[in-house]
């Protein structure tokens, strides 16, 4: 590998760790750690000489074990990208560990250009319709069936965009079903008129995608970021 690719560490060898993996030479990273759970259990396999050779690492795993993971990063002053959604409640407490450590953590709910601009949209909605109470609102979010969190991460993060100028609560609708990558819909619904902004993942690998540009966007930084950021 030329000395140019930033050398990523994977943690999680799933679906999303796989498609990381596959797509990592042409976005100009190179794989140098790929952590699985069988030789993580508990966070256990997040050292310093598991990451040794990494510039940063990517983690996409289950809610349960994030928080070990990511912490295992910080401590060993690796910066991480967390890819995988349902910790949040513990956002404040991992931003002052971040910061006191002197480490760099990016976290999203959903890497995909189209998202992140569908959340802009969200807020953008919300502040135009603030004084009219002519337009309800809701958010349908539809994944796979494997998909443990509900409502996800996204429809959360779109929903709090929307609230923060519209002013009042969204609900939020989740659907588990068949291999849907991942689809969001705001709805705003009027007396005689309808607005549904929708997103459509097609593949995961949009994913995949956005989290190793963030991954190369987070090297050489400190601090506790988001996608907003890197775009």
């Amino acid at each position: 590998m030329s000395a140019a690719f930033t050398r990523i560490a994977i943690i999680g060898d799933g679906k999303m760790g796989q498609a990381i993996a596959s797509l990592a030479a042409g976005a100009g990273c190179e794989v140098v750690a790929m952590i699985g759970e069988n030789q993580n259990s508990s966070g256990a396999g997040i050292t310093r000489a598991a990451l040794k050779d990494a510039e940063v690492a990517i983690e996409f795993t289950q809610p349960d074990a994030a928080l070990a993971n990511i912490r295992g990063c910080l401590d060993a002053g690796i910066p991480v990208v967390a890819g995988t959604t349902g910790w949040y409640d513990e956002l404040p407490t991992l931003t002052e560990e971040a910061t006191r450590k002197n480490g760099a953590l990016l976290w999203s709910a959903n890497f995909s250009l189209g998202v992140n601009v569908m959340i802009q949209l969200a807020r953008k909605a919300g502040e135009l319709l603030t004084e009219s109470d002519a337009f309800d609102a809701h958010i349908v979010e539809t994944h796979h069936a494997e998909k443990k969190d509900a409502p996800s991460g996204t429809a959360k993060v779109v929903a709090k965009a929307l609230e923060a100028t519209l002013g009042r609560g969204v609900p939020i609708t989740s659907v588990r079903t068949g291999s849907v990558p991942g689809t969001h819909e705001i709805v705003l619904d009027g007396r005689f008129e309808q607005l549904v902004i929708t997103h459509v993942a097609r593949d995961r690998r949009v994913f995949a995608e956005g989290a190793l540009r963030a991954a190369k966007w987070l090297v050489g930084r400190k601090g506790v970021f988001t996608m907003a950021d890197v775009l």
